[in-house]
Protein backbone atom coordinates (compact mmCIF):
# COMPACT_ATOMS: atom_id res chain seq x y z
CA UNK A 1 0.00 0.00 0.00
CA UNK A 2 2.86 2.08 0.66
CA UNK A 3 4.91 1.70 -2.75
CA UNK A 4 1.02 3.13 -4.07
CA UNK A 5 1.10 6.11 -2.55
CA UNK A 6 4.87 7.02 -3.06
CA UNK A 7 4.10 6.52 -6.69
CA UNK A 8 1.36 8.71 -6.48
CA UNK A 9 3.48 11.08 -4.70
CA UNK A 10 6.74 11.08 -7.26
CA UNK A 11 3.66 11.62 -10.29
CA UNK A 12 2.61 14.82 -8.34
CA UNK A 13 6.54 16.12 -7.75
CA UNK A 14 6.70 15.09 -11.68
CA UNK A 15 3.89 17.32 -12.73
CA UNK A 16 4.62 20.44 -10.20
CA UNK A 17 8.45 20.19 -11.35
CA UNK A 18 7.62 20.71 -15.42
CA UNK A 19 5.47 23.30 -14.47
CA UNK A 20 7.64 24.64 -12.03
CA UNK A 21 10.82 24.57 -14.33
CA UNK A 22 9.70 26.22 -17.15
CA UNK A 23 9.32 29.61 -14.86
CA UNK A 24 12.79 29.54 -14.40
CA UNK A 25 14.34 32.96 -15.51
CA UNK A 26 18.19 30.70 -15.48
CA UNK A 27 19.73 30.86 -18.90
CA UNK A 28 21.47 27.80 -18.40
CA UNK A 29 17.38 26.04 -17.91
CA UNK A 30 15.76 28.11 -20.40
CA UNK A 31 18.30 27.97 -23.38
CA UNK A 32 18.19 24.08 -23.53
CA UNK A 33 15.22 24.26 -25.47
CA UNK A 34 12.58 21.47 -24.25
CA UNK A 35 13.56 20.03 -20.97
CA UNK A 36 11.53 17.30 -19.62
CA UNK A 37 11.24 15.76 -16.49
CA UNK A 38 11.01 11.68 -17.48
CA UNK A 39 11.05 10.62 -14.16
CA UNK A 40 11.08 11.11 -10.26
CA UNK A 41 12.05 8.61 -7.61
CA UNK A 42 11.65 9.23 -3.81
CA UNK A 43 12.79 7.23 -1.22
CA UNK A 44 10.10 5.66 1.39
CA UNK A 45 10.80 8.33 3.73
CA UNK A 46 10.47 11.07 1.43
CA UNK A 47 13.54 12.89 2.28
CA UNK A 48 15.04 12.72 -1.37
CA UNK A 49 13.83 12.83 -4.62
CA UNK A 50 16.00 11.74 -7.44
CA UNK A 51 14.74 13.73 -10.87
CA UNK A 52 15.80 12.55 -13.94
CA UNK A 53 15.66 15.30 -16.88
CA UNK A 54 15.89 15.08 -20.54
CA UNK A 55 16.99 17.55 -22.73
CA UNK A 56 15.86 17.59 -26.64
CA UNK A 57 19.28 19.88 -27.29
CA UNK A 58 21.95 17.05 -26.05
CA UNK A 59 24.83 19.36 -25.83
CA UNK A 60 22.73 21.92 -23.45
CA UNK A 61 21.76 19.22 -21.22
CA UNK A 62 24.93 19.36 -18.27
CA UNK A 63 24.53 23.06 -18.12
CA UNK A 64 20.73 22.47 -17.94
CA UNK A 65 21.33 20.22 -14.91
CA UNK A 66 23.82 22.44 -13.47
CA UNK A 67 20.87 25.22 -13.67
CA UNK A 68 18.43 23.10 -12.28
CA UNK A 69 20.85 22.10 -9.13
CA UNK A 70 21.13 25.52 -8.65
CA UNK A 71 17.59 26.18 -8.72
CA UNK A 72 16.84 23.06 -5.94
CA UNK A 73 16.18 25.11 -2.82
CA UNK A 74 13.40 27.33 -4.88
CA UNK A 75 11.51 24.49 -6.36
CA UNK A 76 12.08 23.05 -3.15
CA UNK A 77 10.33 26.00 -1.56
CA UNK A 78 7.59 26.10 -4.30
CA UNK A 79 6.91 22.64 -4.19
CA UNK A 80 6.21 22.65 -0.39
CA UNK A 81 3.79 25.35 -0.60
CA UNK A 82 2.12 23.16 -3.32
CA UNK A 83 1.88 19.60 -1.74
CA UNK A 84 0.44 19.02 1.61
CA UNK A 85 3.33 16.61 3.13
CA UNK A 86 5.29 16.57 6.19
CA UNK A 87 8.49 16.63 4.85
CA UNK A 88 9.26 17.99 0.93
CA UNK A 89 11.96 15.89 -0.45
CA UNK A 90 15.70 17.11 -1.18
CA UNK A 91 15.71 17.45 -4.73
CA UNK A 92 19.07 15.56 -6.47
CA UNK A 93 18.77 16.47 -10.59
CA UNK A 94 20.09 13.45 -12.79
CA UNK A 95 20.20 13.79 -16.92
CA UNK A 96 18.00 11.04 -18.00
CA UNK A 97 20.20 8.76 -20.80
CA UNK A 98 17.30 5.93 -20.96
CA UNK A 99 16.41 7.06 -24.61
CA UNK A 100 19.85 7.17 -25.51
CA UNK A 101 20.45 3.80 -24.15
CA UNK A 102 16.96 2.35 -25.79
CA UNK A 103 17.96 3.76 -28.98
CA UNK A 104 21.22 1.84 -28.46
CA UNK A 105 19.71 -1.68 -28.16
CA UNK A 106 17.47 -1.12 -31.20
CA UNK A 107 20.44 -0.27 -33.13
CA UNK A 108 22.22 -3.35 -32.25
CA UNK A 109 18.74 -5.48 -32.44
CA UNK A 110 18.48 -4.00 -36.18
CA UNK A 111 21.95 -4.88 -36.72
CA UNK A 112 21.63 -8.49 -35.49
CA UNK A 113 18.84 -8.95 -37.89
CA UNK A 114 20.59 -7.44 -41.00
CA UNK A 115 23.46 -9.97 -40.33
CA UNK A 116 20.72 -13.10 -39.97
CA UNK A 117 18.46 -11.49 -42.85
CA UNK A 118 19.86 -13.37 -45.32
CA UNK A 119 20.29 -16.98 -43.51
CA UNK A 120 17.00 -18.19 -43.05
CA UNK A 121 16.37 -21.38 -41.30
CA UNK A 122 14.35 -24.08 -43.63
Amino acid sequence: MASNRIGRINEEIQRELAAQIRSLKDPRVSGAGMLSVTRVSTTPDLRYAQVYVSALDKTQEKEAVKGLKSAAGFLRRELGAVLRLRYTPELQFTADDSIEHGAHILELLRDVERKSGGQEDV
